[in-house]
C-alpha cells in the first residue's frame, strides 16, 4: 500500500478514536448558507458555509472552512460562534491541519443560542489570528457572508477552550 494512502487511513482512524468528528462530508446546499466560489491560490481564510440543525438552545452547526492550510505552521485551529456584542458562545477546536482537504467541514454543538439571536461564525488561524471573512445572521434566518472589522472580538482569543498543539 502506498505510504500516502496508509497515512490517510491512519489519520482517519486517529480522528475517529479521539472523537474529533472529522468528516469531509458537506451538508446539502439547501440546508447551508454559502459564501463565494472555490478559492484561488493565496485566497484569504474564510468561513464558506454554515448549516444549522437542532432546536433552540441546542443547535448543531456544520461549518465549512477554506483555509489553505500548509501544515502545523499554518492551519485553522478553531472556529467559533459569537454574539454581535462580541461574547463567545461556542468554540470548536481543530486539532490538526487540513492540507489535502480544502475546503473542509466540521460540526459542533450543542450551541446555546435562540433562533433569532444575532450571531457571527468565524475562524481563527494559528499563526495569523482571526479571519475577517465570516458569516453573520441567526439560526432561524440563516447566515450570510460578512466582513468583520479586524479588531472584532480580539479579546476572545485567550478564552478557553484553547487548542493543545497540532497533531499533523
Amino acid at each position: 500500500m502506498p505510504l500516502a494512502h496508509r497515512f490517510a487511513e491512519l489519520a482517519a482512524a486517529w480522528c475517529g478514536l479521539v472523537l474529533l468528528g472529522c468528516s469531509s462530508t458537506k451538508t446539502p446546499d439547501s440546508a447551508a448558507s454559502e459564501a463565494g466560489a472555490p478559492d484561488a491560490p493565496g485566497a484569504a481564510p474564510r468561513v464558506t458555509s454554515v448549516a444549522v440543525t437542532g432546536s433552540p438552545g441546542a443547535y448543531r452547526f456544520d461549518v465549512t472552512l477554506s483555509t489553505q492550510d500548509t501544515g502545523c505552521s499554518h492551519y485553522a485551529n478553531w472556529w467559533e460562534v459569537t454574539t454581535l456584542s462580541e461574547q463567545l458562545v461556542y468554540r470548536r477546536i481543530l486539532a490538526h491541519s487540513h492540507v489535502d482537504e480544502q475546503p473542509f467541514s466540521r460540526s459542533g454543538g450543542p450551541i446555546d443560542v435562540g433562533p433569532k439571536d444575532g450571531i457571527v461564525v468565524r475562524l481563527h488561524m494559528n499563526d495569523t489570528g482571526y479571519a475577517t471573512a465570516a458569516m453573520q445572521g441567526s439560526a432561524a434566518a440563516g447566515l450570510t457572508p460578512t466582513t468583520l472589522d479586524s479588531g472584532f472580538g480580539e479579546k476572545l482569543k485567550s478564552h478557553d477552550p484553547q487548542p493543545n498543539g497540532c497533531a499533523f
